[in-house]
């Protein structure tokens, strides 16, 4: 009787430690990715066909979930949250970096980019693809850049020249570049959460904001706003980030399928961003919610110079051969 005990309990054990090595080798990654955007929007598309690849591609070994609408994190406590685990994946604009490289920055130079073709060409030009791992040292790192589009001015008041800015308040991203920018023109801008945009435009808290057209309607800015000048006046674009730690220590295969999921899902949003730009450009103009201007020649010229001095106030921290290979792209 006790041999056949000792029997037992070896294949009990040996039963048991083959259970345990499987269980270990079909774990499932569970991949949270947080984003502030509305689910209809480009980014939020984007987010979406990049869990329905990846599931795909590499079935049941990864799990991902989405989290739109700032319902996790915002984009100013994201990256943190990246780095201690919380979320694999955030998508914040380019305009939230600061705090890690100054090299980011460039995204954010009023009138660099004269449209999305010169944007694509710098993002995936040398340059560009090398700022995806300018935050490595800290422990970020950039797997895809995906476009929103090029940014218009909004306030309750007629915005055709820069004099008309004079003392209005605009809530801004948490960018030097883009405080600078306002202060050209002798704005006040105001660092303000994305979420919390709306209200204070309602309420009068500020009194203007500069978006795309896809975050102009998909958050309902028309409604609260008179006028909307269609300026082009700057970049609003997003890198997906993860922690570099994360990233390099995943399994070939399931980081590998990741990359192939995030490439196409990056064609995808971008290739949608530029549909629903136009899409929704109509889509507000049609409202009557709000009035669309058109800049004259004189006036596009003379917005461009009144914040041209910011190139050159920001350009030490960039670096002026990234700002010079985004110009060339025009």
């Amino acid at each position: 009787m006790r041999l056949i005990s000792k029997k037992i309990l070896a294949a009990s054990v040996a039963t048991a430690a083959i259970l345990g090595m499987n269980g270990m080798a079909s774990a499932q990654e569970v991949i949270k990715f947080a984003h502030v955007v509305a689910p209809n929007t480009p980014k939020g598309k984007g987010a979406e066909f990049f869990k329905k690849r990846a599931e795909e591609l590499l079935g049941d070994k990864v799990k991902i979930e989405i989290y739109p609408n700032s319902q996790l994190f915002d984009d100013s406590k994201v990256l943190a949250a990246i780095l201690r685990g919380d979320v694999q994946f955030g998508a914040p604009s380019l305009a939230k970096f600061g705090k890690w490289t100054k090299k980011l920055q460039v995204y954010d130079l009023p009138f660099l980019f004269k449209d999305m073709d010169a944007v694509s060409c710098f993002q995936n030009g040398e340059k560009g693809q090398e700022l995806l791992g300018a935050m490595s040292d800290k422990g970020l790192t950039g797997v895809g850049y995906w476009h929103n589009g090029l940014k218009q001015l909004s306030a309750n008041k007629p915005l055709n020249n820069p004099a008309d800015a004079e003392g209005l308040k605009f809530r801004i991203q948490s960018s030097d570049v883009i405080a600078a920018q306002f202060e050209a023109v002798d704005a006040v801008p105001q660092k303000m959460a994305f979420s919390e945009t709306y209200s204070a435009l309602q309420t009068g808290v500020v009194d203007g904001q500069e978006n795309t057209w896809s975050n102009i309607y998909s958050k309902k800015f028309f409604e609260v706003q008179d006028y909307i000048t269609e300026s082009n006046h700057g970049l609003l674009d997003y890198m997906v980030v993860t922690s570099t730690k994360w990233w390099d220590g995943l399994d070939p295969e399931i980081r590998d399928g990741l990359t192939q999921a995030m490439n196409e899902a990056s064609d995808y949003a971008n290739d949608l961003s530029a549909e629903l730009t136009a899409e929704q450009r109509q889509a507000v103009i049609d409202s009557g919610e709000t009035e669309v201007l058109q800049l004259s020649g004189d006036d596009f010229s003379a917005w461009q110079e009144a914040v041209k001095p910011v190139w050159a106030e920001f350009s030490d921290d960039i670096g002026q051969d990234i700002i010079d290979a985004a110009a060339a792209c025009n």
